[in-house]
């Protein structure tokens, strides 16, 4: 990399760290340190909303996924509307009104002790999965950019996340989050841009011979359950936004750090309404690609669709532009891992600590409670990403096994808002038959090895959320109520 590309990174960590330190001093308690105390303004947080839906992954893959197949992932994107419309009108109310920083804590009022447990074990090993598949699938596109090696990057980035997310809190993440969507979106359009000025009738051009082979294409239409049509992305896109905005600490957290309801649910729409654009800009760089490399016979194109937007990064771009878009792919991937550090320390301080080790913690001991779990938690998943090298398949296998976690939480969690009078049996009941649905839709899908004897369902692995999620629900309303597990009253 040439040194004007160097010294727009180090600029860029230099903005994030300042940030981190001007944020420091309002982080001097627990409740500032996860909240933000409600200080910070509309924009940020809905762009930190937005930071967080989106990372290294979604800037790799999204361009790799159109420049492969077609726009089929956009219809992810077309259900956030409706997702945000019901997180509007009632999770943000629920949980500006419950007066808590953890999402999980309303789940042991309502079903008992186990459920509580349930949740956050599979929320931490979620974000524990989530943050070392991104920091190692960050690094992977940055090698060769850079010249240095994906350990030397895993451990730059790892150290980095962590140590502006110690100094500054969720004051530093959210802030940073605002500065780093505006780097990635921006780096996005410049490569956009500079992909299109390769075409000699124009970028016309590139539309054309991208029509001509149906790369615009929403993907199928028919009522296919087995493969991954437009409706089986539609509902899939749906369920996986009703659980990031209804359980998803990073969502519920931001909710907290909105100076009142108003503000939150502001801050999710604009959060929510930013993704969908700015995902069709990353596919519109991946279809453009396509035309490139099918106009131009390039020697050395990978086969494998991800690796293609850092070939074109590293042969194409004129000095200035590289450096700001490995910014704004280091920043697509911090802001997603600070997110994930900070949301997971604040729920082993709240939902661990306190309630099971040191109830009458005073604040000096939960503020140093809240930063050794943010450095531990950041540690053992950059450790995890340097174990992930060379290790793809175990690497995709993890972030395939993401949605059964995130299943059985969100049909927990829609029982307790649907059920008058909860039933802590019965919903543990309904928690067990919705995880065997999940792993039924999904083992013989995705992991066959695991269980041969196990029949395959005409069902994609996508539909493995809707079906858990509705079996919980279903379940948990209508079998017969038992009195044996008994609920924390409130």
């Amino acid at each position: 990399m040439r040194i004007f590309d160097l010294s727009i990174i180090l600029i860029y960590l230099a903005v994030v760290l300042w940030i981190a330190i001007r944020s420091s001093k309002n982080a001097g308690d627990s409740t500032a340190f996860s909240t933000a105390a409600g200080r910070l303004p509309v924009w940020a947080i809905g762009l930190s909303i937005f930071a967080t839906f989106f990372s290294s992954i979604s800037f790799i893959a999204l361009p790799g996924k159109a420049f492969s197949t077609n726009w089929n992932p956009v219809v992810f994107s077309l259900s956030i509307p409706l997702a945000a419309w019901i997180a509007a009108k009632w999770f943000v109310p629920f949980y500006r009104s419950s007066g808590e920083i953890s999402a999980y804590s309303h789940f042991e009022k309502h079903f008992g002790t186990w459920a509580r447990i349930y949740a956050v074990a599979c929320y931490l090993l979620s974000q524990f999965g989530r943050t070392a598949t991104i920091l190692y699938l960050l690094a992977l596109p940055l090698a060769p950019l850079t010249g240095l090696s994906v350990p030397v990057l895993i451990l730059i980035a790892g150290a980095f996340v962590i140590l502006y997310t110690l100094i500054g809190g969720v004051e530093a993440v959210i802030w940073a989050d605002a500065i780093q969507s505006v780097i990635f979106t921006l780096g996005a359009i410049f490569c956009l841009g500079t992909i299109l000025t390769g075409f000699p009738e124009g970028p016309g051009q590139a539309f054309r011979i991208a029509a001509a082979d149906h790369k615009f294409s929403l993907g199928d239409f028919s009522l296919n359950f087995a493969a991954p049509t437009f409706w089986v992305a539609l509902a899939y896109g749906l369920f996986v936004n009703l659980q990031n905005f209804g359980i998803d600490q990073n969502y519920v957290q931001r909710y907290a750090s909105a100076k009142n309801e108003k503000d939150a649910t502001r801050s999710l729409w604009l959060g929510a309404l930013l993704y969908p654009p700015v995902s069709v800009l990353f596919l519109l760089i991946g279809t453009v690609l396509y035309s490139y490399y099918k106009l131009h016979a390039t020697p050395g194109v990978p086969s494998a669709p991800d690796k293609v937007l850092p070939f074109f990064m590293a042969g194409n771009l004129p000095p200035g532009l590289l450096g700001l878009l490995v910014a704004a792919l280091f920043a697509a991937g911090q802001s997603t891992v600070a997110s994930s550090i900070n949301s997971s320390a604040t729920i082993i301080l709240h939902d661990v600590f306190k309630r099971f080790i040191r109830p009458d913690a005073d604040e000096a001991t939960s503020l140093r409670v809240l930063r050794v779990a943010s450095l531990v938690f950041g540690v053992l998943g950059t450790a995890t990403a340097l174990a992930m090298i060379n290790v793809d398949s175990a690497l995709d296998a993890w972030w395939k096994m993401q949605s059964i976690f995130s299943g059985g939480m969100l049909g927990l969690f829609l029982l307790s808002l649907a059920s008058k009078h909860p039933a802590a049996a019965r919903a543990l009941t309904a928690t067990i038959l919705g995880l065997i649905v999940l792993l039924w839709i999904s083992l013989p899908n995705e992991f066959p090895h695991l269980a041969p004897w196990l029949p395959k369902l005409p069902l994609h692995s996508f539909l493995a959320i809707v079906f858990g999620t509705l079996v919980i629900l279903l379940a948990g309303l209508l079998l017969p109520p038992r009195k044996s597990v008994a609920p924390v009253k409130s």
